[in-house]
């Protein structure tokens, strides 16, 4: 099935950039430990909500934004017709750290503001979530955390750090630890713009253009697949060449604040579910420990997180399923941004969704 014009290229641009909107919702942290020891002042969370909780608080399904996107990421999973149903459950879409919309480099006050921000592990996430949920609404159980790449990290130690707090959970696309092909290609990402001239080692006074372009080409890269390159799929976005994929990441990296995008590739870099208090660095021990029951999707040809390298972690589950997404748009299949894969993962998550547990 082919996506007919080129507003199917700004759809999914729209999806991958964090902004501010009237459904967004803004949760105060106050003063928040981090991981690192360091102090988060007056740190925000921002997220949004779809449905309603039920009386005992039983329907919570959490859903954690991923490198590039928001709280708005999600939305091909959310709707009557959809896996998600708000007349079904209550979600909470939240956004991390970093993103641009909860507290970040680019909008907290000096002196903790650009590259004096601090160091954020994906545990400081989670617990800001748990926050979030405990005192806004009350919830202590999660239904379900539903997480696509960094969002999957999230997943992960969600089932990690509170084993009893989490009935299910589906990370797509994403792995528990980041494996070391993953830390060298996003330090070259990373170096793509810290060695632009302009960025000035981070104090700039306006974007590393040159640098997110070249960001832009390597993302391009290892987006999706080879097979969806050697058969033009960008057609399938309205997109009539390569320089013209080249032109769309371009786009999308410069409505991200620069020092944004590296804290939180650098977040994506250190993740290690192994590094939760009582693991000495275990991930193998950590998976292990995971009590919910596990949907695990991968992509085939996910040049990010490969499909033996989830094999292996899923090997590692107590209580897995590991049911691989069947495309050649790479990572992006786990963000449902052609409509084959955006119905796969509506049919896998609703039937495991719905299926008790054992």
């Amino acid at each position: 099935m082919r996506i007919p014009s080129i507003v199917a290229a700004l759809v999914l641009l729209v999806s991958m950039v964090a902004y501010s909107d009237d459904d967004q919702k803004i949760y105060s942290l106050g003063e928040f430990s981090l991981e690192s020891g360091q102090i988060l002042s007056d740190a925000k969370l921002s997220y949004t909500t779809h449905g309603q909780l039920n009386e005992d608080g039983t329907n919570v399904i959490l859903l954690p934004s991923f490198y590039l996107g928001d709280h708005h990421g999600y939305d091909f999973l959310i709707g009557t017709d959809k896996a998600l149903k708000p007349s079904e459950y209550f979600i909470v879409a939240v956004d991390m750290f970093q993103n641009g919309l909860s507290s970040s480099p680019s909008n907290t006050p000096p002196p903790a503001d650009g590259i004096n921000f601090p160091s954020i592990a994906i545990r400081d996430n989670i617990k800001a979530q748990k926050r979030l949920l405990e005192d806004e609404f009350g919830v202590t159980e999660l239904k379900a955390v539903i997480g696509f790449s960094m969002g999957a990290q999230q997943a992960f130690q969600w089932g990690v750090s509170y084993p009893d707090g989490v009935e299910k959970l589906v990370p797509i696309c994403g792995s528990a630890v980041e494996h070391p092909h993953g830390i060298a290609r996003l330090e070259g990402f990373k170096l793509a713009i810290t060695t632009d001239q302009d960025y000035q080692n981070g104090s700039y006074d306006r974007p590393p253009l040159a640098g997110l372009r070249s960001a832009a080409v390597h993302w391009a890269a290892w987006g999706t697949s080879q097979e969806w390159f050697r058969r033009e799929a960008w057609q399938e976005l309205g997109l009539k060449s390569l320089d013209e994929v080249y032109e769309f990441y371009y786009a999308l990296m410069t409505s991200w604040d620069a020092n944004n995008l590296l804290a939180l590739a650098t977040t994506w870099q250190n993740n290690n579910v192994g590094d939760t208090p009582g693991f000495n660095g275990n991930y193998q021990a950590a998976l292990s420990s995971i009590l919910a029951d596990v949907l695990y999707i991968p992509c085939e040809t996910d040049m990010y997180f490969h499909i033996d390298a989830m094999a292996h972690e899923a090997e590692l589950l107590t209580n897995g399923q590991f049911v691989p997404l069947p495309s050649d748009w790479g990572h992006l299949a786990g963000g449902g941004f052609a409509p084959e894969d955006a119905a796969f993962l509506n049919t896998a998550i609703n039937n495991f969704l719905t299926t008790p547990n054992d």
